[in-house]
């Protein structure tokens, strides 16, 4: 089963962002650099800090070793998501 990121809505997480008993997954979101557990418990960001921040800096595909995938569009992913 594939989750939603609550930054950037990529839809391909491996895991939930956060457990039922809402203990973060520290999985690294390859389209926004999220990373649950750490950016938001760690560094004090809430997913709409992030998601502005992200959109801030031109909604970049932030991994380097997973491209994108072809055709990716950062605005029609946001607008899907939001």
């Amino acid at each position: 089963m594939k989750h939603a990121c609550p930054v950037c809505g990529w839809p391909e997480l491996h895991e939930p962002p956060r457990s039922a008993a809402g203990a973060a997954s520290f999985e690294l979101c390859p389209c926004c650099g999220f990373e649950f557990g750490f950016d938001d418990d760690d560094q004090g960001l809430t997913y709409e800090q992030a998601r502005a921040r992200w959109i801030a800096g031109g909604m970049k595909w932030w991994s380097t070793s997973r491209p994108a995938p072809h055709g990716w569009n950062a605005a029609e992913q946001l607008g899907r998501f939001n």
